[in-house]
């Protein structure tokens, strides 16, 4: 065991801070989709032209350049909308600095391992922990050049990160290539263009406690009516009092629309964005606020009622129902996705798969599910797992994060708590200590059901393996019990296992026992026949 690294504690996750429901607006007339264009045009430029000045900016950013530029802003919108724009803008740039530390870290790890497999002899084998040395000259001179291409990419993404500067592209990066590729994406240049300016449009509000109904610039009442306070230059397309601008449509958010309802009649903050879905060709309303910080269970809670293992692979959950002492009850269960195709497909299923899920906790009993805190951020560099393309884009296309972000959301609506716990040697382990004893002609275990125990039994504190190892003393419980699955307060814990009752069809005895029962004692204090303490004289004289 020297080479095991240590492991992390488990942890109870926090769970969601914030809620987000969607509506659609229909039955839109041809002028309500023209001030909404209008609108979202006009803000979409402002929108680019501070994000812009804000990457200038650099880290000489402070309080007097935000300012300076939200007064700019405020001059061709409105004060509120200048402060939501700006406010998108920090956190578009902040975002930008950890996907670049991101970026730096990757390219780190693929320089190391480049370096340490370059220092190896060609052709030196490698180990189960580490890759040996590249197996030909040319193979050598080709990663050699990849070494110093990535190490030019390093140098200059830290000068970046150095002088604070950032890449950013409103409306995707990916899209922006697109244009390159139409044939591919099957897109006419007009289909590109009108998603692109979609994308670029900005017509989103933050929301102000003590105001009507939550929100100045994009109101919502109660009964569904939406207003929308237009920015100064385009005063002109008012229908309503004071700048608004009144839509035909009616809203009704019908998920969580009585909280919805609550807080708007209560004039509690609540955000709203309004985008257009150009491939169906519809209009959404995004209404989301923020959620009072809710305490987590203790962890000794969370494992008071067991617990659900769930291992996480590229195409189902493998889960196992443990009881608080760590041992399986019943079958393993899993639950199937497909993560092929559109991203509304992969988010569906998804979804479909949690929800099965958490619903057979539910049935279980269970007051907390245990899985791994995934992190494939070292795992995906093309340095390590060169050759092997399709694990590459098999560890990438599991979605980690959004993943356990929805797990969290989900399982919290339903009172589940989720145990995040160190994914290290959970599949190994776990198929060394339960895939067989659990295998029988009835119940076939994988690899991933016995890395589902391996999950749970770590989330509920106890060690992946069935049993310690014996004590050291005479191989006696003199240095304390050798077993690991009951706890110090538990009954009998101490016992002797006690004698097998069932037996094997057709008078065959079970393995470990006798056929026939033991001769006679030929000791006198303990003779079977008369239960009598026999003792004669040492002199018997008759």
């Amino acid at each position: 065991m020297g080479g095991v690294r240590e492991l992390t504690a488990p942890f109870v996750v926090p769970g969601p801070c914030g809620v987000a429901v969607r509506d659609r607006l229909k039955h839109l007339t041809p002028q309500d989709e023209k001030v909404l264009r209008a609108v979202g045009e006009h803000q979409g430029r402002l929108a680019s032209r501070d994000l812009r000045a804000r990457c200038a900016d650099g880290l000489e950013h402070g309080a007097e350049t935000w300012a300076s530029r939200k007064r700019d802003l405020t001059g061709v919108s409105s004060s509120r909308i200048a402060g939501a724009i700006t406010k998108a803008t920090h956190d578009q740039w902040a975002l930008a600095r950890r996907c670049q530390a991101a970026h730096i870290q990757n390219l780190e790890a693929g320089i190391r391992t480049l370096r340490y497999r370059l220092s190896l002899p060609i052709g030196e084998p490698g180990t189960k922990r580490a890759a040996g040395g590249y197996r030909s000259q040319g193979e050598w001179f080709h990663k050699s050049r990849r070494l110093a291409t990535l190490e030019a990419r390093h140098a200059a993404a830290v000068r970046d990160r150095q002088a604070g500067r950032v890449r950013v592209v409103r409306g995707g990066k990916r899209l922006l290539n697109t244009r390159h590729h139409l044939a591919d994406a099957h897109l006419t240049e007009e289909q590109w263009r009108e998603r692109w300016e979609a994308e670029r449009w900005f017509i989103a509000a933050d929301g102000e406690s003590g105001k009507r109904f939550g929100n100045e610039t994009i109101r919502v009442t109660p009964d569904g009516e939406v207003s929308i306070k237009l920015p100064a230059p385009l005063a002109h397309l008012a229908n309503a009092r004071h700048g608004r601008y009144t839509l035909t449509t009616r809203i009704g958010l019908a998920h969580r629309g009585q909280e919805w309802a609550d807080r708007t009649e209560a004039n509690q903050a609540v955000a709203y964005r309004i985008h257009l879905d150009v491939n169906r060709g519809r209009w959404y309303l995004t209404a989301s606020w923020q959620r009072p910080v809710v305490q987590t269970i203790p962890l000794e809670t969370a494992r008071g009622r067991g617990m659900i293992g769930v291992d996480t692979n590229a195409d189902h959950f493998a889960a196992y129902h443990l009881d608080r002492h760590g041992n399986p009850i019943g079958d393993p269960h899993r639950f199937p996705y497909d993560l092929s195709g559109t991203t509304d497909h992969r988010d569906a299923q998804i979804r479909h798969a949690l929800t099965r899920l958490i619903n057979w906790a539910k049935q279980a009993g269970v007051a907390a599910i245990g899985i791994e805190d995934l992190d494939f951020t070292a795992e995906k560099t093309r340095e390590k797992h060169g050759r092997r393309k399709r694990f590459r884009q098999l560890i990438s296309g599991i979605p980690t994060g959004k993943l356990k972000a929805r797990l969290v959301s989900m399982a919290a609506e339903q009172g589940l708590s989720i145990v995040a716990v160190d994914p290290a040697y959970t599949s190994m382990w776990g198929a060394q200590h339960w895939q067989k004893p659990l295998a029988t002609p009835k119940r076939k275990m994988s690899r991933h059901d016995a890395a589902g125990i391996a999950i749970g039994r770590r989330a509920l504190g106890h060690p992946v393996r069935r049993r310690t190892a014996p004590p050291p003393h005479d191989r006696s419980d003199r240095a304390g019990h050798r077993t690991a699955q009951a706890g110090p307060g538990a009954r009998g814990r101490e016992g002797i296992r006690p004698p097998a009752t069932d037996h094997a069809p057709g008078g065959v005895p079970p393995s470990g026992t006798r056929k026939r029962g033991p001769s006679a004692s030929n000791t006198v204090r303990d003779a079977p026949s008369t239960h009598r303490w026999v003792q004669d004289s040492l002199m018997h004289t008759g």
